[in-house]
């Protein structure tokens, strides 16, 4: 069975992770608690679960089942899981999981839902375009083409683009289809590729900053509390970001603590990207020995930042996406009517 591209969705993660947290807080014996949740489970989940029981079969440790399913569990979680079963704390790891798991859908849904209004926009003027070409221009192109009046570049594009969409509508829809999902697919090959392009717009760039050092800080977090050596857990955080300037500056952090200095010194070095009251928090956790801690109320202190960053974000994309839709269908429509006007004149003149 071919593991690597196997998916759960944010609820099912939840759920498997939640159930696996309670039944081994209750004492109940890992293989007994997923032959359990096996009776119950289905698709993708049960095809982890049978997995898990196979490898648990064998003599395997739980991360080592998880290592094989890369979309679902990520390389931070796997190394949280190995940690926590060295530790003989599973249980307590997975409840921080659960948790973490929450607050990675809420962080999700916030920026999904500030993506619905600017989609929804979009959609609309597809939607005016696809009209104009199908109703409108095909019949003020038949009333020039009888007078023979002279038709401005513009009118002339729209009504090649109207001609081809038109005689050819089964083609440019298969087109559009295979264009579709040749997108989607290497959108799901090379996600991280299409996310930096979308993070160079000015507006968005500054909101995928914070993002990316709020997935930092929790992750980092999760990962001290799990036990795990700062220069490992640096070089693992540096996979939960997308921007290059952050996963640079991570980089350096790791190279600083190595040479015996601290986290807080390494990142004082890239200031342009890392905020000031990030790098005093992490500054007083390390000398109150409450690393964790400080990365934890990082991650709190950014989330809030993030929620308000969206809220600006999406209150600057409306009004920039109503006006240029609105520049846009106001261009598409004096390309029409601009002919008929001269149409009239010389009727006028005549």
């Amino acid at each position: 069975m071919n593991t690597k591209n196997l998916s759960l969705s944010g609820n099912d993660k939840i759920i498997l992770v939640s159930n696996l947290h309670t039944m081994l807080s209750a004492g109940i014996p890992i293989l007994e608690t997923v032959d359990s949740l096996l009776e119950d489970s289905k698709g993708n989940q049960k095809k982890l679960l049978a997995t898990l029981r196979e490898d648990l079969g064998q003599g395997q440790h739980v991360y080592y089942t998880f290592a094989k399913f890369p979309k679902i569990f990520d390389k931070v979680t796997v190394n949280i899981i190995k940690a926590s079963e060295e530790a003989g704390t599973l249980d307590v790891t997975l409840k921080d999981l659960k948790e973490n798991i929450r607050k990675d859908m809420e962080f999700t849904d916030k920026i999904r839902s500030a993506l619905i209004y600017p989609i929804f926009i979009m959609g609309v003027f597809v939607l005016v375009l696809i009209v104009l070409l199908v109703v409108v221009v095909p019949k003020i192109s038949t009333v020039f083409s009888q007078l023979k009046v002279e038709i401005p570049l513009p009118t002339q594009i729209m009504i090649v683009a109207s001609n081809i969409l038109l005689h050819n509508t089964l083609l440019v829809v298969a087109g559009a289809v295979v264009a579709g999902a040749l997108l989607v697919y290497l959108y799901k090959q090379n996600k991280r590729a299409f996310v930096r392009i979308l993070i160079m717009l000015p507006i968005v760039s500054h909101l995928a900053e914070e993002i990316d050092l709020t997935r930092f800080s929790r992750s980092l977090y999760l990962l001290l509390t799990a036990g795990i050596p700062v220069t490992t857990a640096l070089e693992l955080t540096q996979e939960v970001v997308i921007k290059k300037d952050i996963e640079r500056a991570i980089e350096h952090a790791k190279t600083v603590v190595y040479a015996g200095k601290k986290i807080s010194d390494g990142l004082k070095d890239n200031k342009n990207v890392i905020p000031s009251i990030m790098i005093k928090i992490i500054e007083a956790g390390e000398r109150t020995g409450s690393l964790d801690r400080s990365m934890q109320d990082v991650s709190e202190y950014l989330d809030y930042q993030v929620s308000n960053s969206l809220k600006t974000v999406t209150a600057l994309i409306e009004p920039i996406l109503l006006v240029v839709v609105g520049v846009a269908v106001g261009g598409m429509m004096m390309a029409i009517i601009a002919p008929m006007y001269s149409m009239i004149g010389q009727v006028g003149q005549r």
